[in-house]
């Protein structure tokens, strides 16, 4: 079942927001308030989370504060990857996670941490343990990343590619599992801890590992998962049969669905990071998500209607 939506991927972030064209989140802002609105219109308490934030920046939580956007959200969330991205050391996460907590009223989800085995498997299987040791009990929601490894025929969600470097290729390694499903050392040190942290999994359109990854996630016991569903992939042919699958195969976890990714025909920029031209637009994608994936009491007028409002994403 679903427990709650996310508004957006790693918004501070300039891989999954152009920052150039919207420098001070305004753009950002005005989207995530509609969508928050949005959505609750469309369910009465589902919680909503703001996008994980990455890096961890005060200044960001008190941006989206002063813009009214934490009004409309349930929670807020942050994103680490102190072995591999970020300029701070694994130990200061009980620090970088209080820094946001002093901020807001809200509760704070870590909803993506993970570390790659871009340089040794010892080293994320160290990271899985020692992360568990610093974050249980400090959040509501801890969500590994990831339990696959990226395949190397695909491409990463980042807008510079290998542009970045060693930073663009260990978005190919922070699996559990070998792209092939072949197990690392780290799977083992996930498995250990009973359930205590969630998964991050990102499925593709069409993700042949989806059915796989299920019959994993139960043998680890995981019970709580976070994935997403894209509007840019909303717009692929028979989008809302893929969707459908997808929900349907995981409809036994606790899942924290993400709305995010700019169709490029409907962004400022034709680029998944972009603005959107009509922040409505994103917002209804939200709502007709959340009625159709996790409705409240509706009558037989209301479902007719939702079917309607799927019309203009699915056609």
């Amino acid at each position: 079942m679903i427990e709650a939506v996310k508004i957006w991927n790693e918004p501070n972030n300039k891989s999954h927001w152009d920052l150039e064209l919207d420098p001070g989140w305004s753009k950002f802002a005005e989207m995530a308030v509609l969508a928050g609105k949005a959505i609750r219109d469309a369910h009465p308490t589902l919680p909503r989370v703001l996008g994980g934030i990455s890096p961890i920046d005060p200044g960001f939580i008190n941006t989206m504060k002063g813009r009214g956007v934490l009004d409309h959200v349930d929670a807020v969330a942050v994103h680490g990857f102190p072995l591999d991205w970020n300029l701070w050391k694994i130990l200061e996460w009980p620090d970088k996670l209080a820094e946001i907590q002093a901020l807001v009223e809200l509760p704070v989800w870590v909803t993506e941490v993970g570390v790659s085995w871009f340089g040794a498997e010892e080293v994320q299987a160290w990271g899985v343990e020692r992360t568990a040791e610093l974050l249980r009990g400090r959040a509501p929601r801890i969500h590994w990343y990831s339990l696959y490894d990226l395949p190397t025929a695909w491409e990463a969600t980042t807008r510079h590619r290998e542009a970045e470097g060693s930073s663009y290729y260990r978005h190919f390694h922070m699996g559990l599992l070998r792209e092939d499903g072949a197990p690392k050392l780290a799977l083992d040190s996930f498995a250990r801890l009973n359930g205590a942290m969630g998964l991050c999994q990102w499925f593709h359109y069409q993700d042949h590992r989806l059915d796989d990854a299920v019959r994993w996630m139960r043998k680890l016991g995981v019970r709580h998962l976070r994935t997403g569903l894209s509007w840019a992939d909303s717009f692929r042919p028979a989008a809302l049969d893929w969707f459908d699958r997808q929900m349907e195969a995981l409809s036994e976890f606790e899942v924290t669905v993400t709305f995010c990714f700019t169709p490029e025909h409907r962004g400022i920029a034709p680029h998944h990071t972009s603005a959107p031209l009509a922040p409505e637009e994103f917002a209804e994608f939200c709502a007709t998500m959340v009625r159709r994936y996790c409705p409240a009491r509706r009558s037989a007028e209301q479902i007719g209607q939702d079917e309607l409002r799927c019309a203009p994403f699915f056609s």
